[in-house]
């Protein structure tokens, strides 16, 4: 089992989330909800995380220079964690800028669109 674990202030979306990841059998994902973000590097050090997702938004703690702080400790502590961060394209257009050139920039592995099918989403993170 891949562990992945999940930091996102809208926590409707991170259980549909979790639930996408953890129901497909294909994908072989247990899921970690991590409610506050200053959690996730302890949870890294802990459970030797695949991948942490990770929500952004425009306001902190959730704006893009934190989570590239977080990105940085935890590739500190496991360098082979896949870093996505998930953006709603729709409500936080200059979010989604900014995290879609964080990818451009090799900063992060991956980013989503919250508008993304759950289907896709296991098969993205599948191919991570």
């Amino acid at each position: 089992m891949r562990r992945i674990l999940v930091n996102m202030k809208d926590l409707f979306f991170a259980d549909a989330l979790a639930q996408s990841l953890q129901a497909d059998p294909r994908g072989g994902f247990t899921v970690q909800r991590v409610t506050a973000p200053e959690e996730l590097v302890q949870y890294s050090a802990l459970y030797s995380p695949y991948a942490v997702l990770m929500e952004v938004t425009r306001y902190p703690p959730y704006g893009i220079e934190e989570r590239l702080k977080i990105r940085n400790a935890v590739k500190t502590i496991r360098p082979d964690c896949k870093v996505v961060l998930v953006v709603d394209e729709n409500s936080e257009k200059e979010a989604a800028d900014r995290v879609r050139q964080a990818k451009k920039d090799g900063l992060i592995d991956q980013f989503i669109y919250g508008s993304i099918s759950p289907a896709y989403l296991v098969a993205l993170m599948d191919t991570l």
